[in-house]
């Protein structure tokens, strides 16, 4: 599924005595009838971004008669990807898309599954109610098997497949929220995104018991988050919720009503002060750059984040640069490698770009210190990582390994924003 369907060239039959100037005007006009989205400088990269998030919205059913399958985390990045490609093209019909989109992820991934014996909102809220608070519930993975049941056993492989709700795509989707309230200036999408960060810091965290200390998160809960499927902690749980709540907070202070997140927001800043992020993996490397140039960001809007979380998130993201750089994971053959995975730290390195370019132009209020610039300059040595990961995979012929076909939507809908990554990336004053 992707953008808006291209409009079909125009077939009219043409008179054998028809003038040379009327055939070039009616072969003109039916140019621009095919390719309203481009423009007449069109950018390569947007024109096969559009091309990717118009095939995406006619596979998963948001463009066309198919069934319908949404996918939180895929989703989160096509509705920004929408947003990003009504700005750069000028088309109106890709916010539309965009807020189809957002309807249409309430409306399936809000609610129990087909194959569910329960039924309705996840909430639990009445029709008219849920309406008007579609995410107090949270919102399902949308993954193909059904969670498991309070008496099944734990199978670690098994439960990859399985239906419930992950901490960090729901940050992903309150990023979302806030991003359309940011395009559209209409506060109620931040509300939304308020609401279910309230509701996800009471679900997702608790207080170890006789541990004397910050408060901890579970990785995955239930649909209904009322059972804990998955204990563990992702390593980057709670900075994500801290950035995205103080995210919330900044658009909130301009124009929303809605709950507060101050409280929820230090308490997610006494879970980070020990956090260690470095990781190996390319898409937690590029989250932690994105959350760097987030922050940024958020500071020159008049956020006041704990002191010195930038400079940690560089210093982690170089660590964990410095090492997949060594790792020759980039010349494995495609049937070994994961695209949305290497697509996250592209993207990644295209908010590293425009971090480098605050820091360097001084646009950063207040200036960035000279270790934050040296830490900079490190990490842009890496950018050609980014050149040679768009390559790999704009490849036809990589995109034919099953690790490619296998995660289509997601690949493509990431491909997309690695291409034209301004949607994502990017946050519009809130006022």
């Amino acid at each position: 599924t992707q953008g808006a369907a291209p409009r079909p060239w125009s077939r009219c039959s043409m008179q054998i005595r028809v003038s040379l100037p009327v055939m070039l005007i009616a072969f003109m006009s039916a140019l621009a009838n095919a390719q309203p989205e481009t423009g007449s400088m069109s950018d390569p990269r947007v024109d096969e971004a559009i091309a990717l998030m118009n095939n995406f919205a006619q596979r998963t059913g948001l463009a066309s008669g198919q069934p319908g399958r949404r996918y939180l985390w895929t989703d989160a990045f096509a509705v920004c990807n929408y947003l990003g490609l009504a700005r750069s093209s000028g088309e109106q019909v890709y916010t539309e898309r965009a807020l189809q989109l957002v309807n249409q992820v309430h409306h399936t991934l809000g609610r129990h599954r087909d194959d569910d014996p329960r039924s309705g909102w996840i909430s639990g809220l009445s029709e008219q109610d849920a309406e008007r608070h579609p995410t107090r519930g949270g919102l399902r993975i949308g993954k193909g098997l059904p969670e498991r049941g309070p008496r099944e056993p734990v199978d670690e492989q098994l439960e990859w497949d399985r239906d419930g709700q992950y901490f960090h795509y729901l940050t992903r989707w309150m990023h979302v929220l806030d991003q359309v309230t940011r395009h559209t200036q209409q506060p109620r999408f931040n509300t939304w995104a308020r609401e279910l960060a309230v509701r996800a810091y009471k679900a997702f965290s608790y207080t170890p018991t006789g541990v004397h200390g910050p408060r901890r998160m579970y990785w995955k809960m239930s649909i209904d988050l009322t059972r804990v499927l998955v204990p563990s902690m992702g390593q980057h749980d709670p900075l994500d919720g801290y950035i995205t709540a103080l995210q919330l907070q900044t658009t909130m202070a301009a124009q929303a009503t809605g709950p507060d997140l101050e409280g929820t927001i230090g308490d997610y800043a006494a879970m980070i002060r020990r956090g260690e992020w470095a990781t190996p993996d390319p898409l937690g490397l590029g989250g932690l750059l994105v959350d760097a140039w987030r922050l940024q960001q958020l500071v020159q809007q008049g956020a006041q984040p704990e002191v010195a979380l930038l400079e940690r998130l560089l210093d982690d993201a170089l660590s964990g640069l410095q090492y997949y750089a060594r790792s020759g994971e980039l010349q494995q053959p495609a049937s070994y490698r994961l695209a949305f995975r290497e697509l996250g730290l592209a993207i990644g390195l295209h908010a590293l770009e425009r971090l480098q370019h605050s820091v360097e132009q001084g646009a950063s209020s207040p200036p960035a210190d000279p270790r934050q610039r040296a830490r900079v300059q490190q990490l842009v040595q890496y950018l050609p990582l980014r050149e040679a990961i768009e390559a790999f995979w704009r490849d036809p012929a990589n995109r034919r390994s099953d690790t490619w076909t296998e995660h289509r939507d997601i690949n493509e809908v990431m491909l997309a924003t690695s291409l034209a990554p301004d949607g994502f990336l990017m946050l519009l004053p809130p006022e």
